[in-house]
C-alpha cells in the first residue's frame, strides 16, 4: 500500500475503514460487508483465508497465499494436511512467542524506568541509604538487592531453583551473600543466613543455562538457597539492607482438607511430601493442628484438587486418604460486655478485670490491608483510625463514649492473633501499680486467647479487650508469669462470652458467565446455597450474561458441579474470597445452626464437645 506503518496502525482500529472506490480511509459508523472495518480487512481476512484454504485442502490458492506472506515450506511440510498443516504455517507466520515478547517490550516500562517511581513501593528500609539508591538506578555496581518470589522444582527429588529478580547490583555464582527471609528484621540474626551463592542459572521455558553472573534488571534461578527460604525472600551484599516488601495475593486460603496416609509407615515421606508442596507453591499452606492431622489450606476447591494430585504424584509419592475439606471460621462479638468480667490467678493473689466490645466498621479491613499496622508510631495510628472511621460519622459522639477517642487508641498494648492480627489489647486503667511488669504476660495471654477463641478454638477477629482494673500483689515472686498468662487468657474469654459471641463465616465473590437462558437456573442454585446474586451485567455483543454474588464458602463445595448440571455445563464460575459476614444466630443457644457448627469443629479438634460454659472462666469477687 505504501503507507508508514505508524499511520495505518491508527486505522487499523476503531471504525475506520478503507472504501475501495474513492481509494481513501474514512470513519464509518455501520461498515458494510463491501467495505468492512480497516482491522477486519486487513488483519483478519488474510488470517481467514489461510485457514480456509489449509484446511479445505486448496493447495495452489495456499501456494499463492504464501508466497504474498513470506512463508517458506519445507518439502516434507508440503505434504502435511489439515491442521498439522495450518499449525505449522501459523507458527512461521505469526509466532505466538515473538509476538508476546514484541508486546512485553513495546508496552512494559524497562526495568531502569519503572525502578525509578517503584523503588518506595518495593523497599522497606530508608529511601536514602545504597540499597534503595542502587534499586531506584538500577545500578548494576551499586549493592546487591535481589527477591526471590518463588521455589521451582528441579529434575532432583526435593530441590529447588530460587527464582526471582535482580533489582541492584549483580548476582554471581560463589558470591557470598545475606540470605534474609520475610521474617528477618535488621539489626537481628532470626531468619538471616549468611551463604555463597552454588550456582547462578538463566531459565528460558523449559531449558536452563548456567551463567557467570547476572547484572540486575534480568530474572533468574539460584542453586542451594532453597534450603535457607521457605517460599520468598531477599537476598542482598549490604549489611544493614532492610527487606523488600513481601508479595501479597488477592486471595487467602480458606479452603482446608485433612490428608493422612494409607499406610502409617509412609508418615515420614507425607511429612517431606508436604513441605516441598509448601515451597513449590506460594498460595498453598500446610499445617499440623493440634488435632494431630496434617491439614493443606488452598484457594477454593479446584486448587485444593491440583495440590493434593500434585502432593500425592510428585512430592510424596505415596497413597493418600483425604478427608472431608474444612472450612476455617472466625469468632467475634456483638455487643458490648455489661459488666467487665473478673478472673483470679491460681494463687488467688491477683485478680484482673476485662471487657470485650466489637471493632468499628472496615477496622479489620484496614489491618487486614495493611494501612493500620502494630509497628505503626501509637500517635499516627490513633489520629488515622479516628479521622477514618470516627470523626465526621453520625454515631460519632456514641462512639466516643465507648472508648473510640485518639487517647484511648493510643493505648493499644498489642494485635493479635501472631502480633499483626485484627483484634486489639488495650489499656484502660488509671494509675495501677506494677501492670508494666505484667504487660509481656498479659500479651501473651491475649495472642493465646485470640489465636484459639472461646467458642470453637478458632482464630478471633473484630474484638477489641479493654483492660479495666487489675489487682496485684506487692510481691514479684507471686505475679510472674505463670500466675498471670492462664489468668489473663481465662478473663478474655469471660468477657467475650459476656459480649455475645458470634461466629464469622468467609464469603466467596463469585463471577459466573452464562447465557441469558440459563439465568433462572443459576439463581435456583445461588438460593440453595444461600448465595446472593447482587450484580448482572449483559456482555456488549453477545446473548453473555455476567452474575456477580456473594456465595459462603461452607455452602461451595460441589457448587460447580451443581452449576453445570442444572444449566448444560452453560455456567462458568469463579469465585475467590471476598470477606468475612457474621453469622445470624446464637452459638450459644441449642440446635441454632451455628451451635451445629460449633459442636462439629470442638468434636473434629478432640475438645469438650459442649457450648463453653461462663461459669468456668468467670470468678466471684
Amino acid at each position: 500500500m505504501g503507507v508508514d506503518s505508524d499511520k495505518l496502525m491508527k486505522k487499523l482500529w476503531g471504525d475506520w475503514c478503507f472504501v475501495k472506490a474513492e481509494k481513501k480511509w474514512k470513519k464509518v459508523s455501520n461498515p458494510t460487508a463491501e467495505d468492512p472495518r480497516g482491522f477486519c480487512m486487513y488483519v483478519l481476512d488474510p488470517i481467514y483465508k489461510v485457514f480456509d484454504a489449509a484446511m479445505n485442502d486448496k493447495k495452489e490458492l495456499l501456494e499463492k497465499m504464501l508466497k504474498v506472506i513470506n512463508v517458506e515450506l519445507l518439502d516434507q511440510e508440503k505434504d502435511l494436511l489439515g491442521k498439522p498443516l495450518l499449525k505449522t504455517i501459523m507458527r512461521k507466520w505469526l509466532p505466538a512467542g515473538e509476538t508476546l515478547l514484541q508486546m512485553i517490550t513495546f508496552h512494559l516500562p524497562s526495568p531502569a524506568q519503572a525502578q525509578k517511581y517503584r523503588m518506595e513501593m518495593l523497599y522497606e528500609g530508608p529511601h536514602d541509604d545504597p540499597c534503595a539508591t542502587g534499586i531506584k538506578n538500577c545500578d548494576p555496581d551499586g549493592e546487591l538487592m535481589m527477591y526471590i518470589s518463588k521455589m521451582v522444582p528441579t529434575s532432583d527429588k526435593g530441590r529447588f531453583y530460587a527464582f526471582g529478580r535482580v533489582f541492584s547490583g549483580k548476582i554471581a555464582t560463589g558470591l557470598k551473600a545475606r540470605i534474609m527471609g520475610p521474617n528477618y528484621t535488621p539489626g537481628s540474626k532470626s531468619d538471616l543466613f549468611v551463604k555463597s551463592i552454588q550456582r547462578t542459572v538463566l531459565m528460558m521455558g523449559r531449558y536452563v543455562e548456567p551463567i557467570e553472573d547476572v547484572p540486575c534488571g534480568n530474572i533468574c534461578g539460584l542453586v542451594g538457597v532453597d534450603q535457607f527460604l521457605v517460599k520468598s525472600g531477599t537476598i542482598s551484599t549490604y549489611e544493614k539492607a532492610h527487606n523488600l516488601k513481601v508479595m501479597k495475593f488477592s486471595v487467602s486460603p480458606v479452603v482446608r482438607v485433612a490428608v493422612e496416609c494409607v499406610d502409617p509407615k509412609d508418615l515420614p515421606k507425607l511429612v517431606e511430601g508436604l513441605k516441598r508442596l509448601a515451597k513449590s507453591d506460594p498460595m498453598v499452606v500446610c499445617e499440623i493442628p493440634e488435632s494431630g492431622d496434617h491439614v493443606v489450606a488452598g484457594a477454593g476447591e479446584l486448587h485444593l484438587e491440583i495440590c493434593l494430585k500434585d502432593l500425592e504424584e510428585d512430592h510424596a509419592c505415596v497413597p493418600l486418604r483425604k478427608k472431608d475439606p474444612v472450612v476455617s471460621f472466625r469468632e467475634t462479638v456483638l455487643d458490648c460486655c455489661p459488666q467487665p468480667a473478673l478472673s483470679k490467678s491460681p494463687n488467688k493473689h491477683n485478680r484482673l478485670y476485662v471487657t470485650a466490645d466489637p471493632f468499628l466498621d472496615e477496622l479489620a479491613t484496614m489491618i487486614d490491608d495493611g494501612q493500620v499496622k502494630s509497628n505503626d508510631e501509637a500517635k499516627t495510628r490513633a489520629r488515622l483510625i479516628y479521622e477514618t472511621l470516627v470523626k465526621g460519622k453520625p454515631e460519632e459522639q456514641e462512639l466516643l463514649e465507648a472508648q473510640w477517642a485518639p487517647d484511648d487508641l493510643r493505648k493499644i498494648w498489642a494485635f493479635g492473633p501472631d502480633t499483626t492480627g485484627p483484634n486489639f489489647l488495650c489499656d484502660g486503667t488509671k494509675g495501677v501499680q506494677y501492670l508494666n511488669e505484667i504487660k509481656d504476660s498479659f500479651v501473651s495471654g491475649f495472642q493465646w486467647a485470640s489465636k484459639e477463641g472461646v467458642v470453637a478454638n478458632e482464630n478471633c477477629r473484630g474484638i477489641r479487650w479493654r483492660i479495666n482494673d487489675v489487682t496485684l500483689h506487692t510481691d514479684a515472686i507471686h505475679r510472674g508469669g505463670g500466675q498471670i498468662i492462664p489468668t489473663a487468657r481465662r478473663v478474655l474469654y469471660a468477657s467475650h462470652i459476656m459480649a455475645q459471641p458470634r461466629l464469622l463465616e468467609p464469603v466467596y465473590l463469585c463471577e459466573i458467565q452464562c447465557p441469558q437462558t440459563v439465568v433462572s437456573e443459576v439463581r435456583s442454585v445461588m438460593n440453595r446455597k444461600r448465595g446472593q446474586i447482587f450484580e448482572e451485567n449483559h456482555i456488549p455483543g453477545s446473548p453473555q450474561v455476567q452474575l456477580k454474588c456473594y456465595l459462603p464458602v461452607l455452602e461451595s463445595f460441589g457448587f460447580t458441579a451443581d452449576l453445570r448440571s442444572k444449566t448444560g455445563g452453560q455456567a462458568f464460575p469463579q469465585c475467590v474470597f471476598n470477606h468475612w459476614e457474621m453469622m445470624g444466630d446464637d452459638p450459644m443457644s441449642d440446635k441454632s445452626k451455628t451451635n451445629v457448627i460449633i459442636l462439629n469443629i470442638r468434636k473434629r479438634k478432640g475438645i469438650k464437645e459442649e457450648v463453653p460454659n461462663l461459669e468456668d472462666y468467670l470468678d466471684k469477687l
